[in-house]
């Protein structure tokens, strides 16, 4: 079969694992290729083929004018002028994930949404493996997706973002969910209806949607509506929980999932992602067994809501994956704490709207210890708040307060990256200082 590339001018904007994904399956397709990284020392140019061009610090507009394909990394806003410049004068302008489904001829699975992305896509790739499906699971998380081409599965479970799915137009889900949709991104969104719309896309040609019924913001719309839908909440849906006897079970339906004492993930945002992704199963035929299986043996997702130490009856939970407002209330809401909950907020909260943590950060157990950029908007929510410059020095003040029964909580309601790497050096930096306990 003749491809779709070959001796097209493609330009290639961005490195790293994503980055060098696109050049490998575009060099296999015969293109002749050229990158661009608007950073001074981008990752992963030391792994960049000899032959092919490279321009760093900036955007080329020659390059880009030149090109027959722009593919554009999913942390560069299709707004910018460059960008918009090329876009005029007829140069396409597409995704790695739009490459991926131009090419993959097997089922998808997409998952997005502003919290718990990471876990359901995780559930229904265990819960696919379970069920004995040859299946890959990649986008957003762990491995880009068009390096899943290479293993010949028969599903792919993709974990996408709204900056990804900006520029995906040929995306056909077998099953499609957004699971939430919070404030997040409001740094490179007009407002919250703008990055709704990116993660509405997802839903466009999809066999079924899995909306959630207590978020309207999740339902699809105008082109954007797949052929069938199904919800879940906590009451009222398709895929709910049901008290009997003083005892919670996970309902498809009618058929119980599982008792909630019996799934190793535990508090209500968790039990949401799994009646999530039991039904986006179930959509593309894995059965209720399977489902089991995967619930009883899946241990959550590093640096979401993870035990990382406990010591002298103090838990140390490490939730830095909270790099919203959204996925730190989904923490506070039904938590219980015995004792003092020691919550450390902060980071860039990338123009985010605070307000909302207000009403469930006043509450007599809670003491905030807030820093970095963002600290002082935080700590200015609660009156039992501290500011600190970094979460060192917070950990070390809150360190001899403790007592049996507290909970030294990280959910920073904010991105790591004026002060880390990632949010998970940041999960790691905790762990690291709760163990000194």
């Amino acid at each position: 079969m003749t491809s779709l590339y070959k001796n097209k001018n493609i330009t290639i904007i961005g490195l790293g694992k994503t980055g060098l994904s696109c050049i490998d399956y575009l060099q296999s397709e015969g293109a002749n290729i050229r990158i661009i990284d608007t950073r001074q020392n981008p990752k992963g140019a030391d792994q960049l083929p000899k032959n092919i061009p490279l321009h760093i610090g900036g955007l080329n507009q020659q390059w880009l004018l030149e090109s027959d394909m722009i593919v554009i990394s999913p942390g560069l806003a299709v707004k910018t002028p460059e960008i918009q410049t090329a876009l005029s004068a007829g140069v396409e302008v597409v995704g790695d994930i739009e490459l991926f489904c131009r090419a993959a001829a097997k089922p998808i699975v997409a998952i997005t949404g502003s919290n718990g992305k990471s876990t359901v896509t995780t559930l229904v790739y265990e819960m696919a493996k379970a069920a004995g499906v040859k299946v890959g699971m990649g986008g957003n998380i762990g491995i880009p997706a068009l390096s899943l081409l290479k293993d010949d599965c028969d599903l792919y479970v993709l974990e996408l973002s709204s900056f990804q799915l900006e520029t995906t137009y040929s995306l056909k889900a077998a099953a499609a969910t957004v699971l939430n949709v919070t404030e997040d991104h409001m740094d490179r969104y007009v407002d919250l209806e703008d990055y709704r719309r990116a993660k509405l896309r997802i839903y466009h040609n999809a066999q079924t949607a899995v909306v959630n019924n207590e978020d309207k913001l999740t339902f699809g719309e105008g082109e954007n509506q797949a052929k069938q839908t199904v919800c879940f909440a906590e009451h009222d849906a398709d895929y709910r929980l049901k008290i009997e006897n003083g005892k919670q079970y996970l309902m498809a339906k009618d058929e119980v999932i599982l008792p909630c004492d019996e799934a190793t993930l535990v508090g209500r945002h968790n039990y949401m992602n799994i009646l999530a992704g039991t039904a986006l199963a179930q959509a593309i035929g894995i059965d209720l067994s399977a489902i089991r299986t995967a619930l009883r043996q899946f241990k959550g997702l590093d640096h979401r809501f993870q035990l990382a130490h406990q010591a002298h009856g103090v838990r140390w939970v490490n939730d830095s994956k909270a790099t919203n407002v959204g996925s730190t209330v989904a923490a506070l809401e039904g938590l219980t704490v015995e004792g003092k909950l020691h919550l450390l907020l902060g980071g860039d909260g990338k123009g985010a709207d605070f307000s909302e943590l207000a009403t469930l950060i006043n509450r007599p157990n809670i003491i905030c210890y807030c820093f970095g950029r963002d600290g002082a908007q935080l700590a200015a929510l609660s009156p039992q708040s501290h500011l600190f410059g970094t979460m060192e020095q917070a950990v070390e003040f809150l360190r001899p307060a403790l007592s049996a029964g507290d909970m030294v909580l990280l959910s920073p309601a904010c991105a790591s990256l004026d002060q880390f790497a990632s949010f998970e050096k940041r999960g790691e930096e905790f762990t690291r200082l709760a163990k000194l306990s």
